[in-house]
């Protein structure tokens, strides 16, 4: 009898799972739709998008949990981090990131940079102190001076302004799955349950697929 029943019994569990993840999230309360939609960078995938300041504690405080989650990301899903200029005093380092990314630098200049900001307390405001931290890290601050004030990275920065008037958001970390839904850690309540929302948007576009 026990092998005729168990099976109901899975798939009771599941469905009250799926059930209690769709009356959790609400649509306006924990996330909000972006229309029109924006396009993503591949529209063969899943896209999900963080957009950050390295200037924000918010931002900084995100970044383990980001890492952590990237390497539970489903197959066909991405995940991109995208420097903010919603305000203009983020473009600084907007601009350090392409910049840095246009060079090849390694993958933890970037969490240096974090750690730098709100670790080590020092003033990364300006190009010339940015070029320092740079050069600090082993790589070649002319050159990284020169991708700064490059027009690549001018139209990425355009780009970025375009795309974040459309998205909507009024500060960071934002995250915009697909390019239709955005979500929060304010509108979230805490970053464990961030990750919780975009796991429940990114399986709600796999499954529209």
């Amino acid at each position: 009898m026990f092998k005729q029943w168990f099976p109901g019994l899975i798939l009771a569990l599941l469905f009250t799972t799926q059930v209690s993840a769709q009356q959790a999230f609400k649509e306006g309360v924990d996330y909000r739709r972006v229309d029109p939609v924006v396009k993503t960078t591949n529209p063969e995938k899943i896209v999900v998008t963080e957009l950050f300041w390295y200037g924000c504690p918010h931002c900084f405080r995100f970044e383990p949990y980001v890492e952590k989650w990237v390497k539970t990301m489903p197959e066909g899903v991405i995940f991109e981090q995208v420097p903010s200029t919603l305000n203009p005093r983020w473009i600084e380092h907007a601009r350090t990131f392409y910049a840095l990314k246009m060079m090849g630098a390694p993958s933890q200049t970037h969490k240096a940079f974090f750690d730098a900001i709100h670790i080590k307390r020092q003033r990364l405001t300006s190009i010339d102190a940015i070029g320092k931290f740079i050069e600090a890290q082993g790589l070649d601050q002319s050159k990284f001076r020169e991708q700064y004030n490059s027009f690549p990275v001018d139209t990425q920065i355009r780009k970025n302004n375009q795309k974040e008037k459309r998205y909507g958001h009024s500060g960071v970390p934002t995250v915009i799955v697909n390019g239709k839904y955005m979500t929060s850690g304010g509108m979230a309540g805490s970053f464990d349950r961030l990750l919780n929302i975009i796991d429940f948007l990114v399986a709600s576009e796999l499954k529209s697929r």
